[in-house]
């Protein structure tokens, strides 16, 4: 299972009507959680039936799942788009980094959704196979990366691509999820776009200073 259409049993189209169901379930899941998003609501968006939502998806929870399987596919498609294997490894890291922070603040319905399933302590994720399967390019990537690094010694022969991976996205997805309350703890009034240049270029120092020597 990848997306609503590419790898899902039926044949997918834009403005199908399953598609439009979809989308407005990732709106409401992001806003509501699994719990409090009602199937109503999402045919209502879609503009139509509770019926419908049924003959598409089954139930909520298999629509949840396939929304929580879509979104960490579209994640790892980003990283698989940017072709770093033709970079030089410190540059192909740093466009990871920035690459990586501006997927996370543009698709904050995404992380949101993260958000829902670890607040449910990742039970659904537990159902999928799919998922692990997914998230493994996640993890290549870097390694392919860090060998190329650790060969011309430009990076530290002891970083391991998981610690690595969970500091970028530790960055990255902070900056979404505790957007509302760290900007008004600390940051009410300042320049939204300033604010996240600034934490872009401090992800890619942070990302820099751990791999390199």
């Amino acid at each position: 299972m990848a997306n609503p259409g590419s790898e899902f049993p039926d044949h997918h189209d834009d403005s199908s009507l399953k598609d439009k169901i979809f989308q407005s379930a990732i709106t409401l899941f992001a806003e509501y959680g699994l719990n409090g998003a009602r199937m109503e609501q999402i045919a209502e968006k879609a503009g139509t039936t509770k019926r419908m939502v049924v003959y598409h998806y089954k139930n909520k929870e298999n629509l949840y799942l396939q929304t929580l399987e879509y979104v960490y596919t579209q994640i790892r498609a980003s990283e698989k788009q940017l072709s770093l294997s033709g970079l030089p490894p410190v540059e192909a890291l740093v466009h990871l980094v920035e690459a990586t922070f501006d997927y996370h603040a543009d698709h904050p319905d995404y992380i949101r959704i993260i958000c829902m399933e670890n607040m449910q302590r990742g039970r659904f994720m537990q159902q999928s196979s799919y998922l692990r399967q997914v998230n493994r390019s996640a993890l290549e990537l870097l390694e392919a990366i860090l060998q190329r690094g650790k060969e011309k010694q430009l990076f530290n022969q002891t970083v391991d691509a998981r610690d690595l991976h969970r500091l970028i996205s530790s960055f990255s997805f902070h900056y979404v999820a505790n957007s509302y309350t760290f900007t008004l703890l600390f940051e009410d009034g300042a320049d939204e776009q300033a604010q996240r240049q600034h934490y872009r270029k401090m992800a890619v120092q942070v990302a820099l200073r751990y791999t390199c020597p």
